[in-house]
C-alpha cells in the first residue's frame, strides 16, 4: 500500500501538492511537521505537511520526499485551519500565507554543494584546466558551493564543467540544506574541579605568581564567584579582570580554566522588579463588569473610551483573569512605535510573561519567539505586536485585544496575504473559542456599525481618568491670518504664542503634519519645472537634511539642484512642506527649544522609535514633530500643548474613508495633550474653519459624524453596506495595462453590471516604471461573497490563459481600505 503526504510550498500555487512516503514515514509524519522535497527540475523547497493519506495524484506522478526536518509539528492545526481561512477569504495562495506566517529561518534554503567522490581514480593528466583547478579546490577544503565555483573559473556557466567531473566518477552533487536558524551561544568559564580544595588553590596561586596577569584572571574569578553563584561569562570576566583574550586563552589551555557554552535568548528587556497592584476607579469598574457580562455570552466587544479614559488598565485587569486560568493573551498594536511605551507598563505588571513580537526584530529573534509561544513557555503568556503575531502558533489562547481598532495600519498592502489583522484575529478567535476586545476612543465606522447592529456588543467610557478635562480645542483659520500678515513660516501667531507659553512653563509640545521631508515640490519661478522621478509618477521630495531631493515610492534621489534642469534658472522656491521644514522654522524660531522629529526617516533601525520615545518621556525633547506615527495611541504626562499644522491635507485626500480617518486622526492627536491634572489645548489650522469634520473634532461628536458619514456610504454604496474588491492591474507596457484592464472589466462588467467602476489609473499612476491600473467591484449585502469571489476567480483563470497578457500581474485585495 503506497502512502502519500499534501504539502503547503512557500509558493504562489493554487494547491497544495503530493508527494510519496514509505509506511514508516507515513506513520511518523503529521500535519504541521516541515518536509523538504524536490519541486520543478532541481530546486528543493521546505514545506509544511497538510496531511497524510492513501490517494495517489491523478495529474503527475508523486515524488519522493528528500527528507523530515522536525521531530514534532512546528504548526499547529488550529494555524493550518486559520491559514486556510486567510486563503479563501484575501483570495490567494496558502504558499503565500505560509511565507508571511513563518519567520523565513524555518523555510531552509536549498544550495548544490559539489563533493569529491568517495570512490574516485584520478589520473590528472585526462583534466581540462577548470577541471583541475575545481579538483584543486576541492582537495583543500570538502565541499564548494556552485557560486564558489562561479567566482573560482570566472565564468558563469560552470555546470558542463561539473557535469563532465561527475561523468569521470571524480565528483558527487548533492542538494544540500541549511538550516538558517543557530540559537545563540554566551561563552562561560568555571575553575577546573581539581582546585576546589584550599590547599590545591594556594599551590595554583603560588604557580601562577611568576604570570601575574593569570593570577589576577583567577583571583578576580573569585571575587566574582562569591558575590553570585551564577555561571560566569568569559566576557564579564576578562572585562571585570582588565585581562586581554590570550591571557585566558592561556589559562584555559593549561587546563586551569574551562569553558563552555550555554543557549541564551535574543530577546530581552530590562524588567524592574514591580509588584504593583491595580485599582480601577468606578467608571473602569463599570466598564470593566460589562465587558466581562459580553465576552462571557461569546460576544465580540467594542469599548470605545475617549483618549485617556484608562483603556489600558482595563485589558490589564482582563489580561490578569485569563492569566490565571492559565491561558494565552494576544496584545495587537498597529505601530512598532506603541510597543516599546507599553511593554513597560505590561511587564511592570506581569514581567517576563510578556513577549514583543515584530518586524523590526532579526529572524533568529522571531524564531526564538516563535519557539516560546509553540512551547507555551512562561516567557510567552502575554504576546505584545504588530499585525503579524495573529500568526504565531498559540497553544492556549484565551483574549485577543486589539487595541486603536480603527487603525488602518492593520491592513496589510504588500506582499500577500492582504488582510486585516483586526478581522483576522476575530476569526482566530473563534477558532480557539477565545474572547475579543476591541478598544478605540475613534471606533471605526464597521465596527461601530457591527455595534449598533447586534453583532458586536460595545461598553462606553466617557470620563478621563482622574477626571481631567478634555483638551480644550481651538480653530485657527490661516487664510485669514495669511491676509492679515499674521503668519511667521508655517505658524500664525496664535500657534507661536500657545508654544511659547507652554515651554515657559517647562511643559512640552507635540506638532502633527502629516508627510514627511523637507518639501514636497521643488519649482522653478521661471518656467515652472519641478523634477520628476524617472520611475514614477511623482515630483521628487526634497530633503534638507541630507540635502538630496527622494522618491517616496522607489527610493530614487539625486543631489539637490543649484539651478533648474530645464531651463537653468538659479531661481527655485520649494511649494508645499513637511516635517523637516517644520523642524528647521521651530529652531530658527526657538533657537533655545530642544526640538526632536519622529517620522519614517528617523526611525528607520531597529530602536529607532524607542529613541525618540524615550528622549521625550524624560523630557530632553521640548518639542517633537511628527507624522501620523505620533497620533496612535501613546502616554505623555507631561504634553500641554498639540498643534495640526494644515488639517486640510487629511480632508481634501481622493478616498471614500477621507473624512472618517482625518477625523480619527485629529481627535487621536489632540488626545496627547493634557493626559495629567491640567487641561490641555489643541490648536488646529486650517484654510477651511467651518468645514463639517473640523466643527465635530472641535467638540468631540463622534455620534454626529458617524451618523453624517453612515448615510453617504449607504447613499453611494460604500462599506458597511456594500463589501468591496479591488483589483489592481500592472505592468512595464502602459498599452498592455490599459488593454487587459479594460478586458477584465468587460468580463466582470457582464455578470456584476453597474457595481463594477473603473477602470482608471490611481492618483499615481506609475510606480517603478510599472503602469498601474484599478478597478473596484462593490458587492451587494444580499449577494453571496462566496461566488462573487468563484466568478472573479474563472475570470482571472480565463485572463491568465492570454498569451498576450502574459505580462500583466493582477494583485486582488478583498476589503482593500
Amino acid at each position: 500500500m503506497s502512502f502519500y503526504i499534501n504539502v503547503i510550498l512557500p509558493l504562489p500555487l493554487e494547491k497544495q501538492f503530493t508527494y510519496e512516503v514509505s509506511p514508516e514515514e507515513a506513520n511518523f509524519l503529521k500535519a504541521g511537521m516541515r518536509v523538504a522535497v524536490p519541486f520543478g527540475k532541481s530546486k528543493i523547497y521546505t514545506g509544511i505537511v497538510a496531511g497524510v493519506h492513501e490517494n495517489a495524484p491523478e495529474r503527475y506522478e508523486a515524488k519522493p520526499i528528500e527528507q523530515i526536518l522536525d521531530e514534532f509539528p512546528i504548526v499547529t492545526a488550529h494555524q493550518l485551519k486559520f491559514w486556510n481561512w486567510l486563503a479563501g477569504y484575501y483570495m490567494c495562495a496558502e504558499g503565500e500565507v505560509l511565507k508571511a506566517a513563518l519567520p523565513s529561518g524555518f523555510l531552509l534554503e536549498s544550495e548544490t554543494l559539489v563533493q569529491l567522490s568517495p570512490d574516485q581514480e584520478i589520473d590528472e593528466a585526462d583534466l581540462t584546466d577548470e577541471e583541475y583547478l575545481i579538483y584543486e579546490a576541492l582537495l583543500k577544503q570538502s565541499s564548494l558551493k556552485i557560486q564558489e565555483i562561479m567566482q573560482l573559473l570566472d565564468k558563469k556557466t560552470v555546470l558542463p564543467v561539473i557535469n563532465k567531473l561527475v561523468s569521470k566518477n571524480l565528483v558527487v552533487v548533492n542538494q544540500e540544506l541549511f538550516e538558517q536558524y543557530k540559537p545563540k551561544l554566551i561563552r562561560y568559564v568555571k575553575l577546573n574541579q581539581k582546585f576546589d580544595s584550599e590547599v590545591e588553590m594556594h599551590l595554583l596561586l603560588d604557580d601562577l605568581s611568576n604570570a601575574p596577569k593569570q593570577r589576577d584572571v583567577i583571583l578576580t574569578w573569585f571575587q566574582l564567584q562569591s558575590q553570585s553563584k551564577k555561571p560566569l561569562q568569559l566576557k564579564v570576566l576578562s572585562k571585570a579582570s582588565g585581562a586581554s583574550s590570550a591571557t585566558i586563552k592561556a589559562l584555559i589551555e593549561k587546563g586551569i580554566l574551562s569553558e563552555y557554552f550555554l543557549k541564551t535568548d535574543r530577546v530581552k528587556f530590562d524588567i524592574e522588579e514591580s509588584n504593583q497592584f491595580l485599582t480601577l476607579n468606578e467608571w473602569q469598574e463599570a466598564a470593566f463588569k460589562e465587558i466581562n457580562i459580553n465576552l462571557d455570552r461569546g460576544e465580540v466587544c467594542l469599548l470605545h473610551g475617549v483618549t485617556s479614559s484608562g483603556k489600558t488598565e482595563i485589558y490589564i485587569k482582563l489580561i490578569e483573569t485569563v492569566l490565571s486560568n492559565g491561558g494565552q493573551v494576544l496584545y495587537l498594536l498597529p505601530e512598532i512605535a506603541l510597543t516599546s511605551q507599553l511593554v513597560q507598563r505590561l511587564q511592570a505588571y506581569f514581567g517576563e510573561q510578556v513577549l514583543v513580537y515584530h518586524s523590526k526584530y532579526s529572524v533568529n529573534e522571531r524564531m526564538e519567539i516563535y519557539n516560546h509561544v509553540l512551547r507555551s513557555s512562561e516567557k510567552a503568556k502575554v504576546i505584545l505586536g504588530a499585525r503579524s503575531s495573529v500568526f504565531l502558533p498559540f497553544q492556549k489562547l484565551g483574549l485577543i485585544v486589539v487595541d486603536e481598532e480603527h487603525e488602518s495600519s492593520f491592513k496589510q498592502y504588500d506582499p500577500a496575504p492582504r488582510y486585516n489583522a483586526r478581522d483576522a484575529a476575530v476569526v482566530l478567535a473563534n477558532f480557539h473559542k477565545a474572547k475579543v476586545l476591541l478598544g478605540s476612543a475613534t471606533p471605526s465606522l464597521e465596527s461601530y456599525y457591527n455595534s449598533t447592529h447586534n453583532k458586536y456588543s460595545r461598553v462606553s467610557l466617557n470620563r478621563r481618568f482622574g477626571d481631567v478635562l478634555m483638551p480644550e480645542i481651538e480653530i485657527v483659520d490661516i487664510k485669514e491670518k495669511y491676509r492679515k500678515k499674521q503668519m511667521t513660516g508655517h505658524f500664525s501667531d496664535r500657534l507661536l504664542e500657545e508654544i511659547k507659553a507652554t515651554l515657559k512653563e517647562g511643559e512640552q509640545v507635540i506638532l502633527f503634519q502629516n508627510r514627511r521631508g523637507y518639501s514636497p515640490i521643488l519649482e522653478c519661478t521661471t518656467c515652472g519645472h519641478s523634477p520628476q522621478c524617472p520611475n514614477c509618477d511623482v515630483s521628487l521630495t526634497f530633503h534638507n537634511n541630507s540635502k538630496q531631493l527622494r522618491c517616496h515610492y522607489c527610493g530614487y534621489h539625486i543631489a539637490m539642484q543649484k539651478k533648474c534642469m530645464a531651463c537653468d534658472s538659479p531661481d527655485l522656491t520649494t511649494k508645499g512642506f513637511g516635517t523637516e521644514q517644520i523642524e528647521t522654522e521651530l529652531k530658527a524660531l526657538l533657537p533655545e527649544a530642544k526640538i526632536g522629529r519622529m517620522d519614517l526617516d528617523t526611525t528607520r533601525g531597529k530602536h529607532g522609535h524607542q529613541k525618540i520615545i524615550t528622549a521625550f518621556e524624560q523630557e530632553t525633547i521640548d518639542i517633537l514633530v511628527g507624522t501620523q506615527m505620533l497620533t496612535k495611541g501613546l502616554d505623555f504626562r507631561n504634553v500641554r500643548l498639540v498643534g495640526i499644522l494644515n488639517a486640510d491635507n487629511l480632508l481634501n485626500f481622493p478616498d471614500f474613508r477621507a473624512h472618517e480617518r482625518s477625523f480619527q486622526l485629529m481627535l487621536q492627536v489632540a488626545g496627547r495633550a493634557g493626559r495629567t491634572q491640567k487641561r490641555g489645548k489643541v490648536l488646529i489650522q486650517t484654510y477651511n474653519p467651518h468645514h463639517k469634520i473640523i466643527q465635530q473634532v472641535s467638540v468631540n461628536d463622534y455620534e454626529g459624524m458617524y451618523k453624517e458619514q453612515l448615510d453617504e456610504r449607504h447613499n453611494y454604496k460604500y462599506p458597511p453596506y456594500y463589501k468591496l474588491i479591488k483589483l489592481t492591474l500592472k505592468s512595464r507596457d502602459y498599452s498592455k495595462t490599459n488593454d487587459a484592464a479594460d478586458w477584465v472589466a468587460r468580463a466582470l462588467g457582464n455578470v456584476f453590471s453597474e457595481n463594477v467602476l473603473g477602470p482608471e489609473f490611481p492618483p499615481v499612476a506609475r510606480i517603478r516604471n510599472e503602469y498601474y491600473k484599478n478597478i473596484l467591484i462593490k458587492i451587494p449585502p444580499q449577494q453571496s461573497l462566496g461566488k462573487t469571489k468563484g466568478y472573479i476567480s474563472k475570470i482571472l483563470t480565463s485572463f491568465r490563459s492570454i498569451g498576450a497578457w502574459r505580462s500583466v500581474r493582477v494583485i486582488i485585495n478583498v476589503d482593500p481600505y
